[in-house]
């Protein structure tokens, strides 16, 4: 048992507490007692087995969840495209993203691009994150390769591997069995679970659609999928016939409750209202459109229509403060109205992620209470104005770095402690990540 004590404990969730002088009691894996150093210290402190850590005043709150993730990206850092720069979004996607799935194609290939990515994400406080992946070099058994990096650094995570029909039938149906194979061994995994993953509308036949739901369904498990990224998706979905992206994934089965529909920058009001008639969950990117140039997704709408939009990275940066940050910035200038963002903001990274992650891995994440995830950030941040819960988002925004983080615990376990990568030699992984990222890029070249 370990108690953490003399923190200023900021615990999230329905009750948000700003608790200074605080204290918390972790069990295992859980939470088993939150309140006031004195009282924890009385009840607790004298226990058999039990360490104490004082927190020197730093303050504490639950991990930051991630909700759409692309370890596969880490690859890509410094890489540029040969010839002239793409034009459109569809472009960049074949010339760059699509090329370097197809000869990601080795068990080393996968495993150091994954533990790149999450070990830069725990060192920016995220405690656990939903990773979309493609390696059309290697599909079979790529899934399980991610699983023990994220074992091997400690990092909580959801799997799943995109299907598509770009590459032919014979890479369509080993996508296609390994999110079958995967979720059935990790369905129920405490740690690592799984969901079944799909491309994009524009990449997918309605036959393949259809056969991944009839999985889905007897599986049982969400879906994760990019909807309406760029306008290709959009053109692409009436030219099969249908009203939009949106009623052709709903029409073909896709849109069932608990399942992420990640960006949703083109899609219109009434796709909104069906998206929330059907309980799916939208996962906002605000640096990856803006990169990509696509637009500026309807967040505030879809939130005032009963939406539940979370906040990702998209992969382009492990770092959810980062995109919080953007988030709360992008509505304000693409509105050019200053009162939106804060609330939006607020609602996409402490709630909707936490429900997100909650309904997912089935217990409480994303706060502080008993009988939640022991999943937690220790920063070296000292308030130097007024902190209660209701102005708790700037300070995260105004005042909080990433390089505040000195302390990430997963599951009741230390991962990063004083800044350091307590579970790994990140030193020599980032070594032998460069040598097989030389590799991979020459056979590129």
């Amino acid at each position: 048992m370990l108690i953490l004590k003399g923190g200023t404990i900021v615990t999230l969730g329905e009750d948000c507490r700003v608790i200074e002088d605080g204290a918390m009691v972790i069990d295992g894996d859980t939470i088993a007692a939150v309140g006031k150093s004195g009282d924890i210290l009385a009840k607790y402190g004298n226990g058999e087995g039990v360490t104490v850590k004082d927190l020197g005043g730093r303050l504490v709150m639950p991990g930051l969840l991630n909700a759409h993730m692309h370890f596969y990206s880490s690859f890509a850092r410094g890489m540029s495209i040969a010839g002239p720069s793409p034009k459109t979004f569809k472009e960049i996607l074949e010339r760059l993203w699509w090329s370097m799935d197809k000869d990601l194609a080795t068990e080393e290939e996968l495993y150091y691009s994954a533990l790149i990515g999450a070990i830069e994400s725990v060192k920016c406080g995220t405690t656990a994150l939903l990773d979309h992946h493609a390696s059309f070099g290697m599909i079979d058994g790529s899934l399980d390769v991610l699983e023990k990096a994220l074992r091997d650094v400690g990092l909580k995570g959801s799997l799943c591997f995109e299907v598509s029909d770009r590459w032919g039938p014979k890479a369509r149906d080993a996508s296609i069995a390994e999110n079958v194979r995967f979720i059935k061994k990790n369905k129920n995994d405490p740690f690592v679970r799984a969901m079944f993953g799909l491309h994009a509308s524009f990449t997918l036949e309605d036959e393949t659609v259809r056969r991944c739901v009839r999985e889905a369904e007897d599986l049982d498990v969400p879906f994760h999928f990019h909807l309406a990224e760029g306008l290709a998706d959009v053109t692409d979905a009436r030219e099969r016939g249908y009203k939009g992206v949106t009623d052709r994934l709903y029409e073909l089965g896709v849109l069932t409750t608990g399942s992420l529909a990640i960006h949703g920058v083109h899609i219109d009001e009434p796709e909104i209202d069906l998206l929330a008639k059907c309980g799916v969950n939208v996962v906002h990117n605000p640096e990856s459109n803006m990169n990509n140039a696509v637009g500026v997704p309807n967040v505030v709408g879809m939130i005032a229509k009963g939406v539940n939009v979370g906040l990702g990275t998209d992969g382009y940066t492990p770092s959810m403060l980062e995109s919080a940050k953007v988030a709360y910035i992008i509505h304000k200038h693409e509105r050019r109205d200053p009162t939106v963002g804060w609330t939006e903001t607020a609602k996409m990274l402490f709630e909707s992620n936490a429900s997100i992650f909650s309904e997912h891995f089935g217990k409480p994440m994303g706060v502080i209470k008993e009988g939640a995830a022991a999943d937690l950030v220790i920063l070296d941040y000292f308030p130097p104005t007024p902190l209660i819960p209701q102005n708790f988002l700037g300070h995260l925004i105004f005042g909080i770095r990433d390089n505040a983080v000195n302390t990430v615990i997963v599951d009741g376990k230390v991962v990063v402690e004083d800044h350091v990568l307590v579970t790994m030699d990140e030193s020599h992984v980032m070594s032998e990540a460069k040598r097989v990222a030389e590799s991979y890029w020459s056979k590129r070249s």
